[in-house]
């Protein structure tokens, strides 16, 4: 079997790279020229001087609480019906087809509503599924759902893209699932692992055997090693792929399981919660992405999830980065003393002072009695009251400050912790 979807997943890195951001500020050019709201983040920023990771790194992170407050806003403010009109109130501005052009439209919690276009594996799955051994002519069981989200969509047009046949099974009515899995015979699942773990349990007890069932591309849940086993000896090689209704497919295993491969037409970046900066290569920080989708295009989008780069190439001869996979949430605000402290805060008291490294806000204390304290990885000769004065100033929060030794703080993503007892 062809081990690669295409030629691309073996570019040199150094190649793979130059073709990205030879593409991208003609993307931004047409994205600009459609979608207002990627104008406005690159306001005074001229697209053709983004050419590097570096000069990326200078476009604001648009995260999503912004996308929604963006997407609420505009539909407020709604004056007419033409279908001009109509796209910009529904996507707020990011979006560059509408009504027509657009095959489908879904929601996402908030409401945030993404447009789905017409082109062949939209949502870039397919890659996804070939590394998981799906191959034409092989049926798919599609376990997610076809309704408001665009999960079981993501899945079909990746199967459709590759050759195959889908049974849209969706979720629940179990015992069903188990029946049309024995008559149809199906080669492949799609959908959450625990779904498909309690269909196998549900054909255990009704005495059914599955033994076509073979292969399965996990998203929407963790997947830890623990379930990968017990699939493995149910026959089942599962494998995950990380992705959202915004940006589509970002991410997937591989048979060599080391971490997740980075899709290609994006551009990844992880970046220090709280801010648009990039952090060192293996540091955990929240997972930002540039997409070249010419339909939907996103600039810098802040997943509010925790990853890590990791170094070096996959041995499953891919070429392109890896991320360790979803490491937790980067939004980490946190209630203190009834007012609200942001990652962002905690960066803007690091710019303001030199030689601090990492640095970590601990909330601790019994409800009611709140104590913040700061640790810095810094020199001892740190001036703390001074940094615990800037801490005030941005957060109006009294904070002790504590310099840690360099490399003492755990990496793990987190600029806020809260340890405080609520028992």
């Amino acid at each position: 079997m062809q081990a690669y979807y295409d030629a691309r997943e073996t570019l040199p890195a150094d190649e793979r790279e130059r073709r990205l951001f030879e593409r991208l500020p003609a993307a931004l050019e047409r994205a600009g020229a459609r979608a207002p709201a990627i104008a406005r983040q690159l306001q005074g920023i001229d697209p053709a001087a983004l050419g590097s990771r570096e000069a990326l790194a200078r476009v604001p992170v648009l995260r999503k609480s912004e996308l929604l407050q963006t997407q609420h806003a505009a539909r407020i403010a709604w004056a007419d019906g033409t279908a001009e009109a109509q796209r910009l109130r529904v996507f707020g501005g990011f979006s560059a087809v509408g009504w027509g052009a657009a095959r489908r439209v879904y929601a996402s919690p908030g409401p945030i509503y993404e447009p789905e276009g017409p082109r062949p594996d939209y949502w870039g799955f397919a890659r996804a599924l070939h590394a998981a051994g799906v191959r034409a002519g092989m049926l798919v069981h599609n376990g997610f759902s076809y309704h408001f989200t665009p999960a079981g969509s993501m899945m079909e047009t990746a199967a459709h893209a590759l050759g195959c046949t889908v049974f849209p099974g969706g979720v629940g009515q179990t015992e069903q699932q188990v029946r049309a899995m024995a008559d149809l015979a199906p080669h492949a699942y799609t959908g959450t692992p625990s779904f498909l773990r309690i269909i196998l349990e549900k054909a255990d007890e009704m005495g059914v055997a599955l033994p076509s069932l073979q292969r399965a591309l996990f998203s929407g849940e963790a997947y830890p090693p623990s379930l990968q086993a017990w699939f493995k000896g149910r026959g089942i090689q599962g494998f995950q792929a990380y992705g959202s209704a915004d940006l589509g497919m970002v991410a997937f295993e591989t048979p060599a399981r080391e971490g997740l491969v980075v899709n290609e037409d994006l551009i990844l970046e992880i970046v220090r919660p709280g801010t648009g900066q990039p952090v060192p290569e293996g540091e955990v920080g929240e997972l930002v992405v540039t997409t070249l989708n010419a339909d939907y295009p996103l600039l810098r989008f802040g997943t509010g999830d925790l990853s890590a780069l990791m170094p070096g190439a996959s041995p499953c001869g891919r070429t392109n980065r890896r991320i360790r996979g979803w490491l937790g949430r980067a939004d980490q605000t946190t209630k203190v003393r009834g007012m609200f402290v942001h990652p962002e805060q905690i960066a803007a008291v690091l710019e303001r002072h030199a030689g601090i490294g990492r640095a970590r806000l601990v909330v601790s204390g019994e409800t009611g009695h709140d104590v913040m304290t700061l640790r810095v990885e810094a020199d001892a000769a740190l001036d703390t009251e001074a940094v615990a004065a800037t801490v005030r100033e941005q957060t109006k929060l009294r904070a002790v400050v504590e310099v840690v030794a360099p490399g003492s703080l755990p990496n793990d993503g987190k600029v806020i912790e809260d340890a405080r007892r609520y028992d």
